[in-house]
């Protein structure tokens, strides 16, 4: 755990009274452009691990397999990559380079491109989901891990790559998990079959050593410097019952009294409340005096689009200071110029699965010591910093010491069905350096089998024919059956359109300054029947108009949905086999679909006026962003449940229970008893309830 012993000792401060005081003379930090007037070669030469570069290249050409802990600002995501190449080792395929998130991979590869003087998508390039920017001539290709998963499945032994690099493997993602058994698979199958060489590479500032290196068949631990400056740690003298507002005060603490040229990263747990303190900071900056100087807040969630994300790296304005507010996404892979102080909320928005009830929640959560670290890591990149927890130092101690894997706390469904579709014979036990419970396997076995995703042959499970198709969509199990049933209710463009905006990133953009009038335009096209309906209008009204006349608009659409639609929803003969036709005016035929496909996503109105989740008859509620807030309706389908106060449901569909049945009998006799299995068979036309006005009633973002 990177702890460094050379930090100052911790102190404690109380927010909202002042708890600290700067030297006369800060530390000098680098040029607010980054390095633009420092030539590329130096600049690489000036890394930590230019030190170490011939002796890393020399230990990497006789390794097949390697653990390499760099520590925060060592350059090896970058550097490491451009070493193999230049030196000759993996020349004859493609070096892979993995990354949890999409924004790291397209922000290293450009920078990459930049280092090596050529054009991106020519010698460097990257993959994420939707985009493609590659060539024949890429040698060196950074990717989202789950791109690298969807290689394997036609091509299991990876045979276009002859290095591998596993990077930020410390965050545990499914994917990265799942990718970490098919690498290693792929490498002993190729040594086996006397092919080329596959070389791992497995990379993070931190992370459980002995457990990597005895997985990946006891690899040898390579250690580098990296460029970490001394940190300030601050706890707060006594638990804080709302780390918002302890954030919010912190802030302006520091906007007071440090320097301008000292930039802010705040950690927070997701979108809502990112954008809720981003208007409160931009109100208060309005009114503060001159002395302090103006104040740039800028947000970055992973839901933002790639445009607005790249802005954290562009310097503030002369005599203006950058207030970052982001979610886990800036914890590592990517590194911010100019940050000095870090705000740590110590919370952090997670997946939480019940292989009980069958349901995947969001929930805040604490964070583990291991993100805590990682997170005041980013105060001393180019200077000394400051670290403010807005906990106490019992709290922290109290903290688990690593993250657990998201492959031990999320619904297995899309693992199973990759690792069928990958031909993996036994997945029960599969080769995962964390082992997920047998019971959260067998649920999402059985969950598979509910869709018709798997049966039974020979004692084993195996891919039906939907189930194939399934797999071949790099969507949720539920969602690829929905689209692959939708030529059944002659819908297949209305639903391929709602999935594919669910799917990817970003739907809707609200920029700060006009909210209110994003609001109400989107008002416009706001339905009773919910929330995906909802989306298909404005995505309907979208197509009516010129793209680039209306991407200026409130309320506008991202550019990558659109990119997203031309990709997957315009190849000849339809997608992957599945016929495009329109059901016009008759968005019953959607709603209809949708049931069937999102049918373990039921919840049904009771007498009391509260809803219940009919697969764990959980208590849930209506999610205040749905346009169905104000509404009554007697059953809907459900995309999530996102735990706070409440366990709320999020983006709902109304439907109707008869079609409930239909999708499942067998799924709805075994959860319900007979008494509300009468009732429920017996209902028909849901859709017909009295309604409360759902127009009025919407708030916030409609896909957050």
């Amino acid at each position: 755990m990177p702890h460094d012993p050379d930090h100052p000792p911790a102190k404690k401060f109380k927010p909202g009274s002042p708890f600290f005081r700067l030297d006369k003379k800060p530390g000098m930090l680098l040029p607010r452009k980054g390095n633009a007037s420092v030539p590329i070669d130096v600049q690489r030469k000036n890394l930590p691990i230019y030190q170490a570069k011939s002796q890393l290249v020399n230990q990497l050409r006789q390794l097949h397999n390697a653990v390499l802990i760099g520590e925060t600002g060592s350059g090896k995501t970058t550097q490491i990559p451009q070493y193999l190449y230049e030196a000759g080792i993996g020349r004859q395929g493609i070096v892979a380079v993995t990354q949890p998130r999409r924004v790291a991979a397209i922000s290293l590869a450009s920078r990459v491109a930049e280092e090596k003087g050529t054009q991106l998508g020519k010698l460097v390039g990257y993959t994420v989901r939707f985009e493609d920017v590659t060539s024949s001539e890429t040698k060196l290709k950074y990717m989202t891990d789950g791109m690298l998963l969807r290689e394997a499945i036609g091509d299991p032994l990876l045979l276009r790559y002859t290095a591998v690099v596993l990077d930020e493997a410390h965050e545990r993602t499914v994917h990265t998990d799942v990718l970490f058994g098919v690498v290693k698979a792929a490498q002993r199958k190729r040594r086996e079959q006397n092919k080329i060489p596959l070389k791992v590479i497995v990379m993070s500032a931190t992370m459980d050593v002995d457990l990597f290196s005895q997985y990946f068949n006891k690899s040898p631990v390579l250690y580098l410097e990296g460029r970490q400056h001394p940190i300030q740690i601050y706890y707060t003298k006594t638990p804080q019952s709302d780390y918002l507002q302890a954030a919010l005060v912190s802030v302006f603490q520091i906007h007071q009294e440090a320097p301008v040229s000292h930039d802010i990263l705040v950690f927070m747990t997701g979108q809502e409340e990112i954008e809720a303190l981003a208007r409160t900071c931009r109100d208060i900056a309005k009114h503060l005096p001159d002395s302090c100087g103006p104040m740039t807040v800028i947000p970055l969630y992973a839901s933002l689009p790639p445009a607005q994300q790249l802005r954290v790296f562009q310097p503030a304005a002369k005599g203006c200071r950058k207030v970052i507010l982001s979610t886990n996404i800036a914890e590592t892979s990517i590194t911010i110029s100019g940050i000095k102080f870090v705000i740590d909320t110590g919370m952090v928005k997670a997946k939480r699965f019940n292989p009980e009830s069958g349901l995947e929640v969001l929930a805040v959560q604490r964070i583990s010591k291991a993100q805590a670290w990682q997170r005041a890591g980013r105060a001393g990149r180019e200077d000394s910093g400051s670290v403010y927890r807005l906990y106490t130092e019992d709290e922290f101690d109290n903290l688990i010491p690593m993250t657990v894997p998201e492959i031990q706390r999320c619904n297995l469904a899309s693992v199973m069905l990759q690792l069928l579709a990958l031909g993996v014979p036994d997945v029960m036990n599969f080769d995962f350096m964390s082992k997920p419970s047998p019971e959260a396997m067998r649920t999402a076995l059985e969950q598979l089998e509910l869709l018709g995703a798997v049966e039974e042959k020979e004692e084993k499970v195996v891919l039906t024919s939907l189930g194939k198709k399934m797999a071949s969509f790099p969507l949720e199990p539920r969602y690829a059956k929905t689209i692959l049933l939708s030529p059944d209710f002659q819908c297949s463009e209305e639903v391929l359109t709602v999935v594919s905006l669910l799917s990817v990133d970003t739907v809707l953009y609200n920029p700060p300054a006009r909210r209110e009038e994003c609001l109400a335009a989107r008002r416009k096209f706001t339905t009773s029947e919910g929330d995906h309906l909802t989306l298909l209008n404005i995505y309907r009204a979208f197509k009516k108009v010129n793209a680039n006349k209306v991407s200026g608009q409130p309320g506008s659409m991202s550019l990558c949905t659109i990119c997203t639609w031309a990709l997957i929803g315009r190849r000849p003969g339809g997608v992957l086999g599945v016929k495009l036709e329109s059901c016009g005016t008759d968005t019953g035929r959607v709603r209809r679909c949708l049931a069937h496909g999102l049918f373990v996503n039921a919840a049904e109105l009771q007498p009391d006026g509260t809803y219940t989740a009919l697969d764990a008859h959980q208590p849930v509620a209506i999610h205040p962003s749905s346009v169905l807030f104000q509404a009554k309706p007697a059953y809907v389908v459900f995309n999530e449940l996102l735990h706070t106060s409440k366990c709320y449901m999020r983006d709902l569909c109304l439907v109707d229970a008869d079609w409930l049945m239909e999708a499942a009998p067998e799924y709805f006799r075994r959860k319900l008893p007979d008494s509300a299995m009468r009732q429920l068979g017996g209902l028909r036309n849901i859709s017909n309830v009295p309604w409360r006005s759902a127009v009025s009633s919407i708030i916030s973002c409609l896909v957050a």
